[in-house]
This record gives structure tokens, sequence and C-alpha cells, in this order.
């Protein structure tokens, strides 16, 4: 049997029988440290030709969307970062001011949350690798998890969905989206290449749940989709999940450049947007909609089943269920 033949999800359930199963399954792992804090973990690895290449972000937004996919996790888990470790891999005719570029975009995104580079290693490889682990602090009460989820609960996403994905489609192909201006085109591009992760969100649920958070929200980043990020938080809190279509926070200019179906494709396989996916009760739900704005919204509820369904309140497409590998899978 090869890796092929079982996929992205598969590898991962064999490899987490190596791991205490309390520590993974999370965007971080959580190790408490003292009675009131834990602190969170997470590793990300990037490769040339995979993850970033000239042709869409160049060193800079590489580097940018490097430091944004760590600080995105710790921001699942409800921590607040502390600092970062960088593991480069690149070939001897690699340029010098390629690698001094990643680490600038990495710095200035790491900056805006006051987060150092603290270490790390140096190799030779023939393909360029980073494999960045951030570190970042959290309160015990204050861990949000995949798997607490309950039955009634709203779904919110914290931002548009679709974003990144657009970006992504106009840097591949320069002709495509024309008749957008340049204000429009420029929004899109750098939803893709300079993501912000959201921290911000954080002081809202803590304002909004008060001590016992813990207890009162479900929650992951949607950085490999919308429709990825409620599947895992219902299957790891064994609850279904009733998605409305017409709820889908999604940018009006992607009306300008593809069809409605597509840009609600976007939204829910197209990953990187980097966005809060975070199940809590309908009431805690309608504030925290209303405090943080900027295109949250309510997009769905839990349910007592296990099933995943898309449905549609307008009464126009039929129900479709929801499924991991409509999205990107490195196997």
């Amino acid at each position: 049997m090869l890796i092929k033949d079982i996929g992205e999800q598969g590898l991962l359930r064999i490899l987490q029988k190596f791991c205490p199963a309390e520590i993974v399954g999370d965007d971080c792992a959580v190790i408490p440290t003292t009675p009131n804090q834990s602190l969170a973990i997470t590793t990300d690895m990037l490769v040339d030709g995979v993850h970033f290449s000239d042709r869409t972000t160049g060193p800079y937004y590489a580097g940018w969307r490097a430091a944004a996919a760590n600080l995105s996790d710790l921001a699942a888990m409800g921590a607040t970062p502390l600092a970062v470790t960088v593991a480069l891999a690149v070939a001897a005719d690699t340029a010098v001011e390629w690698v001094e570029e990643f680490y600038r975009g990495m710095t200035a995104c790491l900056q805006e949350y006051h987060t150092p580079i603290v270490g790390g290693d140096v190799v030779r490889s023939p393909v360029v690798t980073v494999a960045i682990t951030a570190f970042g602090q959290v309160e015990c009460d204050r861990t949000i998890s995949r798997s607490n989820a309950r039955s009634g609960w709203a779904i919110v996403a914290t931002g548009v969905h679709g974003a990144s994905r657009a970006g992504l489609e106009l840097l591949l192909n320069p002709e495509f989206g024309q008749n957008l201006g340049k204000v429009d085109r420029a929004s899109l591009i750098l939803a893709h290449q300079r993501p912000k992760p959201r921290l911000d969100v954080l002081p809202v649920v803590w304002e909004i749940l008060g001590f016992e958070s813990e207890f009162s929200i479900a929650g992951m980043d949607s950085s490999d989709g919308l429709a990825d990020a409620i599947i895992q938080i219902s299957r790891a809190s064994g609850v279904g999940a009733k998605v409305d279509r017409t709820k889908i926070p999604i940018p009006d200019i992607c009306s300008k450049i593809v069809s409605t179906e597509k840009a609600l494709d976007w939204a829910l396989y197209g990953g990187e947007d980097f966005e809060l996916v975070l199940f809590l009760p309908i009431t805690s739900a309608h504030l925290l909609v209303e405090k943080i704005g900027n295109g949250a919204a309510i997009v769905g509820t839990a349910t007592d089943s296990t099933d995943i369904w898309l449905t549609d309140s307008s009464g126009i497409y039929p129900d479709t269920v929801l499924k991991l590998d409509r999205g990107f899978q490195h196997f």
C-alpha cells in the first residue's frame, strides 16, 4: 500500500497513533505548564512549488504567509503568540537576497503581533523548504478545541471566504478578471499574499463568553477551506451540521469574475483565507458577529446527526453533502 492509496487524512490517522491521544487532533498541541496556563505549539512546513512560488507570491509574501499560517493556528486555539523558530532548507545556489526577503516577509507579519524569531536551523536541500514552529500561551479555561461543539450551536465564520482563491487565480492567469478595477484586483491579490491571522477576534470572544470559554466554544481556522473546518469540528465533536449557502460570506467582487456556483466553491474549498470557524451557543454567536463585523456571519447550525449538509434557505438548490475530498489534499 502506498501513501497515495490512503490520502492525507489516512496518513494523519496513522501518524496520530504515535502521539498521546489527548494532545493531537487540534490546530495546536496544548501542554499544561502551570495550574492556569498551557503552552500551545504548532508546526507548519512549506515547500517550494507546493505552497509557494515566485509566480504567485515571491519571497517576501511567501514569508508573510508562512508566518500568518502559524499565527492563525495559535488563534484557532485561543492562544497568544510568544515566539517562533524557523528551519530553512535551501540549495547552495539559492540567492541570498531571496532568503533575506523571505525573512523580511516573516518578520513584517510577526512584528504586528509582537512575536520574535528566536532560533531555528539551516540545511542544504535541492528544494527550498521551510518549517516553522510557533509557540503560544493560553489560559487553561480559554483553550479552543475542535471537540467541544454541541447540537444546536451556531456556526460562525469570522470573515469572507473565497478571496484568497480568487487572488490566486488572478496571479496564475493574468488575463483573468480583466473587467476588475485596480483597487478590486489588488484587494483580492493581497488576500492571497498577505492574509491576516484573526488574533483580533480572541479578546471579543473572551468578553462575550467570560470565564467558561473552554466549555462553550469549539473551533479551528479555515486555512484548508470553510467546508474542511466545519467537517473537522463536527467530526471531532460527534455532531452534524447544516450550512446555509445563502449565509456564507463571499466577497462581492467575486460576482464580477465568476459564476455564483464557482464563487461558492472557492469559499467552501479554496482555502487559505485564515479566518476562524467557531461553534458556540446561538446568543453568543449573534453577539460575536455583531461586534467583529467585517463579513462575519452565522453560516449554519450544529445538529444531533452525523451528516454535514449544504442547504439552501432560498429553496433554489437541493441539499448536498459537504466532503473533505473537495478541498486541497497533499496526496
